[in-house]
């Protein structure tokens, strides 16, 4: 695996970044990266988009909400979208990415980070499971919530 890093996002790279496409089967549980821009876009005081490069290659997108003032306890500090390209998948891509928000949350002298996903077969709740994320008992709609200690 090349070492990854995060970029921001800028101009020179959001076009690249909406064209990255998780597996077909993934779809239905992960927003387009597209999608999640327009939302940091309208809530930027909370959102933290970050692309994953590998070498000069894109190769996902995370983005984690950062929001202490939160009435809803579990979207205070908040993994919100974690995209790896279909190709990129199974290389340790997105551990890092997990890895890399979790910093930023002790960064930030947050006590826990919290994630949420939809139940199902292609669900991503093993893969945060795996990571140390346990599942709470609450559910967000129609989504289970997890959290992780810091």
């Amino acid at each position: 695996m090349t070492t990854p890093r995060l970029v921001e996002v800028t101009v020179d790279n959001v076009e690249d970044a909406c064209e990255l496409k998780v597996a077909k089967h993934q779809r239905d549980y992960v927003a387009p990266v597209a999608v999640s821009l327009a939302e940091a876009y309208v809530q930027h005081d909370v959102a933290w988009p970050r692309l994953i490069y590998a070498g000069k290659k894109l190769v996902g997108f995370v983005m984690a909400a950062f929001d202490p003032d939160n009435p809803t306890e579990y979207y205070r500090t908040y993994l919100w979208r974690l995209n790896i390209a279909a190709k990129h998948q199974k290389k340790g891509y997105g551990r890092f990415a997990v890895e890399a928000v979790l910093a930023e949350a002790r960064r930030r002298d947050a006590e826990s980070v919290t994630v949420s996903w939809m139940p199902g077969k292609h669900s991503p709740g093993p893969f945060y499971e795996r990571l140390g994320f346990r599942p709470t008992g609450e559910m967000d709609e129609d989504e289970i919530v997890a959290r992780i200690q810091l």
